[in-house]
Order: structure tokens, then C-alpha cells, then sequence
């Protein structure tokens, strides 16, 4: 999302969600007898990310908050920003805060007013005999990367004084095998993708893009500013049963699992559950401890924006940071989000 403007974005969603069958309306009107359907509107196919808000529509944490959540799932081919940002959907979530950022600066008019990963996952990994640590083992080295992961490792030299010239950067796909095979010293990707990371075994090293000096945030979420400034106690609600449903599948992982499954039959379990287990790990912290889950710290915000204007990403201007987050839902729930560390 780097050379768009707002009026076009919006309406190509509205053309796009016409095409498909749908009434170019907000959802919002789409209501039961007794409940609001909410529809989130994801950044990828249906997944393990989705782990807490399926535990909580089975528990029926929703229901108690008079919310039907409904899932939209994303794709390659369908830009869930602008969708959102259309008025389709009311509430979206990403990968990375950085495509939130990216969007604020060309004026599409979103916000993000939580996130669900305090520390993003997104490793640098390597093997012994070429063990990348810290980011200085990476001169010299040669690391595949997909398209859309080169910013980051451009980040990451910017942020340690590394010029990019002593980097060899290898286009790769999502396979960790250029790394086995010896084509590449370092491949990147989350560490909650356990199964893609089976293949590289023991004697794999990790370096985190968030140790490295590049602190982003994973999994925010985001509306609307109309629909934050008109319906702020929806997305309050929503936050609520949200925090409930991690909160459930951090103590009963195996349990929400089995749910994940059943709504997502498409899903292996046995993938699905060591996924579980370090997605958890990032969900919760010393912040959510004392903040309650999905808190989020403005001076990080700000960090990102700095670092990626440094290098050059805001195409038309730099948003400030009251523009890209919000802390007015979660200060609307922070005596009802559940604080867990």
C-alpha cells in the first residue's frame, strides 16, 4: 500500500464488494433481534491467528456482549484495508502495524486501537556453522527474503549502522530450503509458523527483528475513524470478549485447539496446537500483565514512524502518530480486559 490515494482506494472497494454481490451498506444494519454482527475482516486466509476470538464466539463471550462475530477471510487478492476503510467491514486486523502506518500516510481513514502480538514473531533464522545472532553476523551473509519482508531487513540494517552493499539479499518464496541446501546463510518468517520451521531442526538460531532493534507490533487491530468516533462501545464490547477468548486459550491450549479446528475443519491439530503454544507467547507480556491484553505503547508507534520515514517509505507524507493509533478503546476497557502477563 504505497502509491494509492484515498478516493480511489475507497472506491475500488466499493466497486470490488458491488462485483461480488454484496450492498455497498456497513454492516452495521445487518442486525438480529438482539445482537450487532461485527465483521472482521482478516489480512489472510482463516488461521491459528484467529485462536482467541474463536474461543471466544464457542464460549459465547460475544453472544453475552450482544455481538454475532463474523469472520471475512483475506487473501492475495483482496485488500482488506480498503475494505474496511470502504465502510464494508467494521473492525480489520493485519500482519505487521507497518501496513497500517503505510495506509494513514496516503489518508485512507483508519486507526488501530489495539494489537493482539506485544512482540512481533519475525525471526531471522540461521543454522550453526553460519550462525546469525545479533545483527553485525549479518555482514557478508547472504539472506533470502520475500518481497514484502526486504523493508524489514532494511529496518533492521538502518536501525544497527549497516550498510545495505554488505548484504547480499536473495528473492526467495516461503520455503525454508535455500537454507538447507546452502543457498542462502539466513532465511526469514515468523516463529509462530512451527511447521514451515520443523525442517531446519536443532540447530536452528533465531534473531528477532524486535532484539534487533526494530520494534513493530503484530496483529493490530483497526476500524474506521467514523466508525471509532460513532460506535465506540461496539468496538469496546468486541475488545472485551476478545481478551476473554486469549485469555481462555492461554490457560486451556489443547481446548481451544479443538475449537479452532471445528470452526476451521480445513486446520491440522497437531500443527495448529505447537503454533498455539509460541503464538501465546507473544500475545501475552509484562504490558498485558498490568495493561490487560491487547495494550499497545504510543513511543513504539512512534519508533516505526521515524525508522520508516528515515528510509524513505511515505511516498505522500508522514502521518503523525495520534493519527495512526488510538488508545480510546482500550482506555474504554481497562478495567474489563483481562490482564494476564
Amino acid at each position: 500500500m504505497t502509491s494509492y490515494r484515498r478516493r480511489d482506494v475507497i472506491k475500488g472497494a466499493l466497486t470490488a464488494v458491488t462485483a461480488a454481490g454484496f450492498a455497498p451498506i456497513l454492516s452495521f444494519e445487518a442486525r438480529s433481534a438482539t445482537k450487532s454482527v461485527l465483521n472482521m475482516q482478516l489480512g489472510w486466509l482463516l488461521s491459528g491467528n484467529q485462536l482467541g476470538e474463536v474461543c471466544a464466539k464457542a464460549l459465547g463471550y460475544y453472544d453475552a456482549e450482544g455481538i454475532e462475530l463474523k469472520f471475512q477471510p483475506g487473501g492475495p487478492n483482496i485488500d482488506g484495508v480498503a475494505v474496511v476503510a470502504a465502510g464494508r467491514f467494521e473492525v480489520g486486523q493485519v500482519s505487521s502495524s507497518p501496513s497500517l502506518m503505510l495506509a494513514v500516510s496516503q489518508d485512507i481513514p483508519i486507526k488501530c486501537f489495539a494489537t493482539g502480538a506485544q512482540v512481533h514473531p519475525y525471526t531471522f533464522f540461521s543454522l550453526e556453522q553460519k550462525a546469525v545472532r545479533q545483527p553485525q553476523d549479518l555482514v557478508g551473509k547472504k539472506v533470502g527474503i520475500q518481497s514484502t519482508g526486504v523493508i524489514l531487513l532494511r529496518a533492521l540494517l538502518a536501525k544497527n549502522k549497516i550498510a545495505e552493499k554488505d548484504v547480499t539479499i536473495i528473492p526467495i518464496g516461503a520455503d525454508m530450503a535455500p537454507l538447507l541446501t546452502g543457498q542462502v546463510d539466513v532465511v526469514t518468517g515468523w516463529l509462530t509458523n512451527t511447521t514451515a520451521l520443523k525442517v531446519l531442526g536443532d540447530k536452528r538460531v533465531d534473531m528477532r527483528l524486535w532484539d534487533s532493534g526494530v520494534r513493530l507490533y503484530a496483529l493490530p487491530y483497526y476500524a474506521t475513524v467514523d466508525t471509532l468516533t460513532n460506535k465506540p462501545e461496539l468496538l469496546a464490547k468486541f475488545l472485551q470478549a476478545t481478551s476473554k477468548g486469549w485469555a481462555f486459550a492461554r490457560g486451556e491450549p489443547e481446548k481451544a485447539v479443538d475449537f479452532l479446528v471445528k470452526e476451521f475443519p480445513n486446520l491440522d491439530r497437531a500443527d495448529e496446537l505447537a503454533a498455539a503454544k509460541v503464538m501465546l507467547q507473544y500475545a501475552f507480556s509484562d504490558a498485558t500483565k498490568t495493561e490487560g491484553w491487547g495494550a499497545m505503547d504510543p513511543a513504539v508507534w512512534q519508533e516505526q514512524i521515524s525508522l520508516y520515514a528515515e528510509l524513505g517509505q511515505f511516498s505522500k507524507r508522514v502521518p503523525k502518530v495520534e493519527e495512526v493509533m488510538t488508545l480510546d478503546i482500550l482506555k474504554m476497557t481497562a478495567d474489563t480486559r483481562v490482564k494476564l502477563g
